[in-house]
């Protein structure tokens, strides 16, 4: 899917109050893969004080989590989904965040953008940030 811009988004001043508000951060799409821009983003979060989720298909702990299949599974709130996947995947998880019920903010990482979804959790009262790095941001808000 491409891109529509302008993206539906957030600002530095909403993103630093995000940051100041959340504590449990689920990582969809947390690879075991060191190299990879998912580990390396959520080692950071994880480092600057957050509680880090991982979600992913196989892997039993990553980064000293316990590994979730899917967001659904994860048996405790969630404030915040940090998502490391394709856009046309936001849709579903979009509507898995409104079903939980406690997710505040829906955070889609850079070069990823679906304003319909992005839509329907601004409309469901998240706040949401399309096509930025959340450490990127992090690092230089704090």
């Amino acid at each position: 899917m491409e891109c529509e811009f302008p993206t539906l988004n957030s600002d530095s001043n909403t993103i630093k109050t995000i940051f100041n508000s959340v504590k449990t951060i689920a990582v969809l799409g947390l690879s075991p893969n060191e190299t990879k821009a998912s580990y390396r983003v959520a080692a950071y979060l994880q480092e600057a004080g957050y509680t880090i989720v991982p979600v992913y298909p196989k892997e039993e702990m990553i980064l000293g989590a316990k590994v979730y299949r899917s967001l659904e599974a994860i048996p405790f709130a969630v404030d915040m989904v940090d998502i490391f996947r394709k856009p046309n995947a936001l849709d579903a998880i979009a509507d898995a965040c409104i079903a939980r019920g406690d997710v505040k903010v829906f955070w889609a990482q850079l070069g990823i953008v679906n304003n319909a979804a992005a839509q329907k959790a601004e409309a469901a009262g998240m706040k949401v940030v399309q096509n930025h790095c959340s450490m990127v941001e992090h690092r230089a808000l704090f």
